[in-house]
C-alpha cells in the first residue's frame, strides 16, 4: 500500500489549514524584496513565515522547538512541504528577514479582517501589559548610582590632577599657566579630558622618565579611571531619559511585574506592551522602554495612524491614560475618549461626599467674584496661576485659590494638613476633559463600552500569557522584540479567526 497523503491527515478548518490560507492572501513580494540580487533563500520565506505564526499559535517559540516541530509533527510537516530548516535558519529569518516586513504582514492580515466583517475599526480598547525581557534579573544598571559612582570618580580624578599640579609647580612656571593647572577646574571632568591629561603627562615624562609620582599618576588614569570614565558615559548614553536598562538587553527598563510570585516588588528587566483591540482582535501595538501607561497612548494611536492612515473613531481606556494631556491631543485629532479619570469610579459611589467633606469639590465657585467659597463659609481668593509640565513638555495651567484665613476654624485639622492656611488647585481645562469624559462613559454607549473593555482587551492578553504561556521574550533589542510580539499578534487573530 501506498503511504498516505499527508494533507488527508489534517481536517478541514484545523487552525494549520487557516494559517496557510491567510498567509497565502498576504503578498509575497515584500519578502522576496528582501533578498538581495533578486534571488531567494534555500527556503521559501512565505513558508518560512506560515511555521512561524503556526508555532506561536501553538505556544512554541524557541527556534530549536520550532526545529523539532518540522521533524516530528505531522502538521508542520505538511504546513513545510516537508522542509526541515534547521533551528539557525528560522532564527535568522525572525530576526533580520521578519524585522522588515512584519509590519506589513500584520496590517496585510488586518486588511483580511475588514474584508470578513469582524473587525470595522471603530472602537479601539487600549491597555497595556508588561512582558519580561530575555535578561538576567540581576543585570540592572541604575541611573542614580551610575551619577553617584560617575561624581566620586570625577572627584578623585580631580584630586589627583591637583596633587600632580603641586608637584609639578616649577615646570608650570617654565610653561605658563595653560597646562597641568587647567586640568582639574573648569568644565566637568570627562574621559575627553582625561585623554588630555594622558597626553600631557606622557610629554612631561619624556623630559622627566624618573617620576615615579607622574608615572603613577598616568598607570592610575590609564588602567583604572578612564576606563571606569567610558563606562558610565556609556551608561548614561544608553539611559537616556530612563532611570534603568539591563546589561544582558539594554533595551530593556527594569519595572514591576504583576507577575510577582514572591510577592516583594521585586523588579525585572521588561518592555511595556500597548495594544489596541476590537472583537478581542489586536489591531495595533508598539512597544515602550517606560513603565507608566499614561505617556504611551499618544505615541501608539500615531503609530496606528501611520499604518492605517485614519485614527480610530471611539477610544476606550482605563483611568491609567486619563490625562489632561491625553484628553487634550485626542479632541485635537477628532477621537471620542471613552478614557476614565482616576477618581471616575469613587465619585460615582454614594458616600463619596461624605468621606470627603473638604475635598476640593466641596467647594463653591464664586464666579463673579472669581473666588471660591469652603464648607465652613470662608473665603479663598485667587493667589496666582502655576504652570506644571509633564515629561514629553505638555503644559497645563493651574489656579491656586488660598483662604483668607483659617485661624480659629474648628475643622482646619480634617480640612489641611499644612500650618497655613488652606489652599486648592483648579485646573479648568482638566475638569473640563473630566466633566465630558464622565458624561460620555456615564451614557448608554459609555456603559457598553466600559462593560467590554475588560472583556475585550485584557482577554487578549489572558489567551497569550496565560494560555498560551508568553510572559517572557526569546529576543534582545527593542526591534527584535517588537518583531516577535508582532508575530505573536499575527498568530493571535489568526487563531481567532480559525475558532470564530
Amino acid at each position: 500500500m501506498f503511504p498516505p497523503n499527508i494533507s488527508e491527515m489534517i481536517p478541514e478548518g484545523h487552525m494549520v489549514r487557516i494559517v496557510n490560507e491567510m498567509i497565502n492572501r498576504v503578498d509575497r513580494s515584500i519578502l522576496e524584496a528582501q533578498y538581495e540580487g533578486g534571488g531567494t533563500s534555500a527556503y521559501d520565506p512565505q513558508m518560512l513565515l506560515k511555521v512561524l505564526i503556526y508555532a506561536y499559535t501553538q505556544r512554541i517559540f524557541t527556534s530549536r522547538q520550532i526545529a523539532k516541530a518540522l521533524r516530528e509533527n505531522v502538521n508542520f510537516m505538511w504546513l513545510s512541504g516537508m522542509n526541515r530548516p534547521d533551528f539557525r535558519t528560522i532564527n535568522r529569518f525572525r530576526g533580520k528577514v521578519m524585522k522588515a516586513v512584519i509590519n506589513e504582514v500584520f496590517y496585510g492580515i488586518i486588511d483580511q479582517l475588514l474584508e470578513m466583517g469582524m473587525i470595522d475599526l471603530q472602537s479601539y480598547f487600549v491597555d497595556g501589559t508588561k512582558i519580561e525581557a530575555n535578561a538576567h534579573k540581576y543585570s540592572f544598571a541604575w541611573k542614580k548610582s551610575t551619577q553617584t559612582y560617575k561624581a566620586r570618580l570625577q572627584e578623585k580624578v580631580k584630586t589627583l590632577l591637583e596633587q600632580i599640579d603641586e608637584l609639578e609647580a616649577e615646570e608650570e612656571k617654565e610653561y605658563g599657566d595653560r597646562d597641568l593647572n587647567e586640568m582639574g577646574e573648569g568644565k566637568e571632568i570627562d574621559s575627553e579630558k582625561l585623554n588630555e591629561a594622558m597626553e600631557k603627562i606622557n610629554q612631561r615624562l619624556k623630559n622627566d622618565t624618573d617620576n615615579k609620582d607622574l608615572q603613577a599618576a598616568k598607570k592610575q588614569i590609564e588602567k583604572d579611571f578612564l576606563p571606569r570614565m567610558k563606562k558610565y558615559e556609556a551608561y548614561e548614553e544608553i539611559l537616556g531619559e530612563r532611570n534603568s536598562f539591563s546589561k544582558t538587553d539594554p533595551d530593556a527598563t527594569f519595572m514591576r511585574m504583576k507577575e510577582d510570585h514572591m510577592k516583594n516588588g521585586q523588579l525585572k528587566a521588561g518592555y511595556n506592551v500597548q495594544v489596541g483591540t476590537q472583537n478581542q482582535f489586536i489591531l495595533g501595538y508598539s512597544l515602550h522602554q517606560r513603565p507608566g501607561d499614561t505617556l504611551c497612548l499618544q505615541e501608539h494611536l500615531e503609530k496606528f495612524y501611520a499604518n492605517m492612515g485614519i485614527y480610530p473613531q471611539d477610544v476606550i481606556a482605563d483611568a491609567g491614560y486619563g490625562s489632561e494631556e491625553n484628553y487634550a491631543w485626542m479632541e485635537k485629532k477628532g477621537i471620542d475618549a471613552y478614557v476614565k479619570y482616576n477618581s471616575f469610579h469613587y465619585e460615582k459611589k454614594r458616600n463619596y461626599k461624605k468621606k470627603r467633606p473638604y475635598g476640593a469639590e466641596a467647594f463653591v465657585y464664586q464666579q463673579g467674584e472669581d473666588e471660591y467659597e469652603c464648607p465652613q463659609g470662608k473665603k479663598l481668593r485667587f493667589e496666582k496661576e502655576a504652570i506644571r509640565r509633564t515629561e514629553s513638555g505638555y503644559e497645563s495651567k493651574r489656579r491656586i485659590y488660598r483662604c483668607v484665613d483659617c485661624s480659629g476654624c474648628p475643622v482646619k485639622g480634617e480640612c489641611t494638613r499644612g500650618r497655613g492656611d488652606r489652599q486648592i488647585s483648579v485646573g479648568a481645562e482638566l475638569e473640563r476633559y473630566r466633566r465630558t469624559a464622565s458624561e460620555r462613559l456615564e451614557s448608554e454607549q459609555g456603559r457598553r463600552c466600559r462593560s467590554k473593555r475588560p472583556v475585550d482587551v485584557e482577554a487578549v492578553f489572558g489567551r497569550l500569557k496565560q494560555n498560551w504561556g508568553f510572559r517572557r521574550f526569546t529576543l534582545r533589542g527593542l526591534e527584535k522584540v517588537s518583531t516577535e510580539w508582532r508575530i505573536l499578534s499575527i498568530a493571535h487573530n489568526i487563531a481567532k479567526v480559525a475558532s470564530a
